[in-house]
């Protein structure tokens, strides 16, 4: 089964690094890249009008301008009660460590990434994906 990951990150090298080692997994991927919150939440809407679901996987940047992590989670969360949420994963640098304490008690946050992207890091969410879509 294809899975649709979202990257959101205004940083192009991280968004690239992290297409990359999606893309050298052994996965079935549709991957769709976002430079701000507001790109990330558009793609929603346009995922949910192609496929009526949202995307799989979302990896998110917490610090951007314009739209940041945290507001990009908020507006998902408002503007998409009716599906069901995807797992997402806060891709950052962390350099503020209260974000990374928030991270781990947020309930939209599937898990949290130090950049960039690590290949084993990325095997253990997609045998999660896996169980997870296993279950339902």
């Amino acid at each position: 089964m294809k899975l649709t990951t979202l990257i959101i990150d205004d940083d192009l090298v991280s968004q690239f690094a992290t297409r990359y080692c999606i893309q050298q997994s052994h996965g079935d991927f549709n991957i769709v890249t976002c430079s701000s919150g507001e790109e990330g939440i558009q793609a929603c809407f346009s995922s949910v009008e192609e496929s009526d679901k949202l995307p799989d996987i979302i990896f998110l940047d917490l610090v951007m301008d314009g739209m940041n992590g945290w507001e990009f989670l908020e507006n998902l969360k408002n503007l998409f009660k009716e599906h069901e949420l995807p797992s997402v994963y806060v891709l950052s640098a962390f350099t503020n460590t209260s974000d990374r304490a928030i991270a781990k008690d947020h309930g939209l946050i599937a898990g949290y990434v130090d950049k960039p992207l690590s290949r084993s890091y990325l095997e253990k969410i997609l045998k999660k994906e896996e169980k997870k879509r296993t279950v339902e």
